[in-house]
């Protein structure tokens, strides 16, 4: 009789224990589902960053964790003396602990840091060592999730990101200043070719007028075109045409090269390409 009392308070403290975990994760996966459509809805109707509410999930979700697996564990007498143990030897497991959790600690400082400094933010366009570039799609405890141009994700340590050097595209001031440089022919008009370039550009529907009141009374122009330099075979030219975010600056910059050669060709405007002459010598044989 008292061993299947027993046995009865085991299984019931398995039961329980058990469905502690099984209800930490439905609590968990709750949380996580309705707080992404919380951060997605505040997104897009009061256009709010969603850097902290991300960051704030994940922590969340952290917390969620280790509440229901410390309830679960007390629910198990076995496990509940195994728990008071290693709290007594808390100072030792502490230092051991800390030994092996150099990297993980400094990766959630070094998020915590990005969280409240905000070098970039999620859906910022970033470019790291020239070689890697994307847009932030999330920043967790641990990393930062990046998705490249070519749709793969780039995980990248917090603590790495927050020594690196970073170009932020979208820091502070979203504007971005696309160069559209072409070379013409020395035989070419530059005026005429100047003037065709400010045109496709002022016409081009994603350029934006970033000129202030003052400049406009003052007469500045809206599409600056300049001679670059004298090249060997060329006179390179440059504009400066103006976009509302990174994206559309590159879509932009790619649509008026098209626009501008076939301009070009229709109004008598050269582009060079070097030009190689072959001089062949026959010789003259005697008779």
């Amino acid at each position: 009789m008292k061993e299947k009392i027993l046995g009865d308070i085991e299984v019931q403290h398995l039961a329980l224990f058990f469905g502690v975990l099984m209800a930490t994760f439905l609590v968990a996966w709750l949380f996580n589902r309705l707080f992404t459509r919380f951060i997605q809805k505040s997104s897009l109707i009061i256009k709010n960053d969603p850097t902290n509410y991300q960051f704030l999930r994940h922590f969340i979700r952290a917390i969620i964790y280790i509440v229901g697996f410390s309830i679960a564990v007390y629910m198990m007498p076995p496990l509940r003396a195994i728990a008071g143990s290693v709290l007594a030897g808390a100072g030792i497991l502490a230092v051991a602990v800390g030994f092996a959790s150099q990297n993980a600690l400094s990766n959630l400082i070094s998020g915590v840091f990005i969280i409240l400094f905000k070098p970039f933010r999620v859906n910022d366009r970033l470019r790291i060592r020239d070689t890697l570039a994307g847009i932030v799609e999330d920043i967790t405890l641990r990393h930062t999730v990046i998705r490249d141009f070519e749709n793969r994700r780039i995980i990248i340590p917090n603590s790495v990101m927050n020594q690196e050097i970073i170009i932020n595209a979208d820091f502070q001031d979203d504007n971005i200043c696309r160069w559209v440089e072409l070379g013409i022919s020395y035989y070419s008009d530059i005026d005429k070719a100047k003037a065709i370039i400010k045109e496709e550009a002022i016409k081009h529907p994603l350029h934006i007028d970033v000129r202030t009141p003052k400049d406009i009374a003052e007469g500045k122009e809206d599409v600056v075109v300049r001679v670059l330099s004298l090249g060997e075979y060329s006179v390179n030219l440059r504009a400066y045409v103006w976009a509302d975010n990174q994206a559309n600056a590159f879509i932009m910059g790619c649509d008026l090269l098209e626009s501008i050669k076939k301009r070009f060709d229709a109004e008598g405007i050269e582009i060079p390409f070097p030009y190689h002459n072959v001089i062949h010598h026959q010789s003259k044989e005697k008779p």
